[in-house]
């Protein structure tokens, strides 16, 4: 796993008498016991309550809390005691992530995409791969323009609680977590949308990618001559979904070569319901499912197809076919 969360806050208070301590031991577990020279430094600032901070020779870490940057300056320490929550950037990978998503998310979005991660890594120990980071962030951020624009549309995605009741759990908690950090109120069947996330990102990362640069380049090609071939190609407007259709290649990539122990199969319901809503995004998900398994992975999973299907359908702004929407509803 690239990133885990330590709630602070909570720890601190479990021992008032010897509080200093407890926080350079619970909050900074990366960082050794002694002087100020052993705290975490500002690397960068985000806000007022968010920064990015060096942990002595142990990496990076983001860190949240209240004013906790208000009046700093890179390389200034930071008080254990200030800390609520630490995301600690435990890989080149997970610092990768960050900055590409720095570019065009917000950081309260970032924030409380982690925060929502960690629950369902820690309370319902789903095993999820490195880029729901960066697909789930995306997805909230959407979701939360839209919202405040007044062009939200409740999603089209059919109810799979039961086949799946771990992710819509965690859906559900991510809902009031949303609404906590983020301050809006999305309905219930947003639930769904997000746990659609989960489902799509079920695996277990073993550290480092290890796919081949020959591998990605031939995929990667390959894939972007398919949607050539349908007047798609990277713009201004659809860049930072055609970036993140990119890098879901490279995580494919590094499954198919992987012994997947951890395999989930969608249920045949949702490629129904998919097929039917999206039919051009499922027609040119399938020429690209068929090509990359015909060239260089016979043994790809059918459903690989269906995550093609939702990220050709945010490239192209296909309308569900039900009801002629023009907003994106994946």
């Amino acid at each position: 796993m690239g990133i885990f969360n330590v709630d602070c806050d909570y720890l601190i208070r479990r021992d008032h008498k010897s509080q200093r301590w407890s926080q350079r031991l619970i909050c900074g577990f990366f960082f050794a016991l002694g002087g100020d020279d052993n705290l975490p430094k500002i690397a960068q600032i985000f806000n007022n309550n968010v920064a990015l901070v060096d942990l002595d020779n142990r990496g990076q870490a983001v860190v949240k809390g209240r004013g906790i940057a208000f009046q700093k300056r890179r390389g200034d320490v930071i008080p254990t005691k200030q800390i609520e929550k630490i995301f600690y950037l435990a890989n080149e990978t997970s610092r990768q992530n960050l900055y590409f998503l720095l570019k065009n998310i917000p950081i309260d979005v970032v924030t409380t995409t982690y925060e929502i991660i960690d629950v369902a890594q820690k309370q319902y120990r789903l095993k999820v791969l490195d880029y729901i980071y960066i697909t789930l962030s995306d997805h909230i951020y959407e979701a939360y323009k839209r919202y405040q624009a007044g062009t939200y549309q409740e999603t089209m995605v059919p109810d799979f609680h039961i086949q799946y009741p771990a992710e819509y759990a965690v859906a559900k908690q991510a809902l009031q977590i949303i609404a906590t950090n983020l301050g809006v109120q999305f309905p219930q069947s947003e639930i769904k949308n997000l746990a659609l996330h989960f489902i799509n990102a079920f695996g277990k990362d073993d550290g480092e990618q290890v796919f081949g640069k020959s591998n990605e380049a031939s995929l990667s090609q390959l894939v972007q001559e398919v949607l050539k071939r349908h007047q798609i190609t990277r713009s201004h407007s659809n860049g930072n979904y055609y970036d993140r259709f990119m890098i879901h290649l490279q995580y494919l990539i590094d499954r198919l070569q992987r012994v997947d122990t951890y395999a989930v199969t969608i249920v045949p319901e949702v490629a129904t319901e998919l097929k039917q809503n999206y039919p051009q995004s499922y027609k040119i998900a399938s020429e690209i499912f068929d090509e990359i398994k015909d060239q260089l992975y016979r043994s790809m999973s059918e459903d690989e197809r269906l995550y093609f299907i939702i990220h050709i359908q945010r490239l192209i702004n296909e309308a569900p076919a039900q009801n002629h929407s023009q907003n994106d509803s994946l």
